[in-house]
C-alpha cells in the first residue's frame, strides 16, 4: 500500500484531489477524559472558569475550523457541519466527547472530526486542571466516515 501524502520520491506532498468527484462526506470522531468524580462534579457546574461542557464545544467547532491550520497538507475545506456531543459519565468517570463533521468535497472530513475532539478534550483539561492535573485524554479515534472514493468506514465497537 503507498501513502497518498508521499511523492514517487517520497517527498511530502499535498495530495491533488481535482480529479477527485464533489460527493457528500461525514466523519464522527470520539474521544474522552478521564477525571475523579469529584472534578467530574465541577464539570458539571461548578467550575469557576464557568461552562466547562459548552466552552469546550464551542473550541472543538472553532478546532474544526481551524485543521488545514493545524494539520501540514490537510486541504482547507468548507465545512457545512461540525456538530460536538460533550456527555458527563459517572462509569468512566469523565467526560465523553463526539464530533460529528459534513461537507461537500473532493476529500473527507475525518481530520477536522479528529482535531474537533482533540480541541474539545484539551479544553475541558484546561478549564479544569487547576482542579486536578492527572486527568486523562484517552481513546481519540475515528468512529466513522462515509462518501468519498474509499468509501464507508466504520469502526469496530
Amino acid at each position: 500500500m503507498s501513502l497518498t501524502h508521499f511523492d514517487s520520491a517520497g517527498q511530502a506532498h499535498m495530495v491533488d484531489v481535482s480529479d477527485k468527484e464533489v460527493t457528500l462526506r461525514e466523519a464522527k470522531a470520539e474521544g474522552c477524559v478521564i477525571m475523579s468524580p469529584e472534578t467530574l462534579a465541577l464539570a458539571q457546574g461548578g467550575a469557576k472558569k464557568g461552562d466547562v461542557i459548552g466552552v469546550a464545544r464551542l473550541a472543538g467547532i472553532m478546532g474544526a475550523k481551524r485543521t488545514a491550520d493545524l494539520i501540514p497538507l490537510c486541504h482547507p475545506l468548507p465545512l457545512s457541519r461540525v456538530a460536538l456531543d460533550l456527555t458527563p459519565d459517572a462509569a468512566l468517570p469523565g467526560i465523553r466527547v463526539t464530533a460529528t463533521v459534513r461537507t461537500t468535497g473532493r476529500t473527507g472530513v475525518e481530520m477536522e472530526a479528529l482535531t474537533a475532539v482533540t480541541t474539545a478534550c484539551l479544553t475541558v483539561y484546561d478549564m479544569l486542571k487547576a482542579a486536578e492535573k492527572s486527568m486523562r485524554i484517552e481513546s481519540i479515534r475515528l468512529v466513522s466516515k462515509t462518501g468519498g472514493k474509499s468509501g464507508d468506514y466504520r469502526a469496530a465497537p
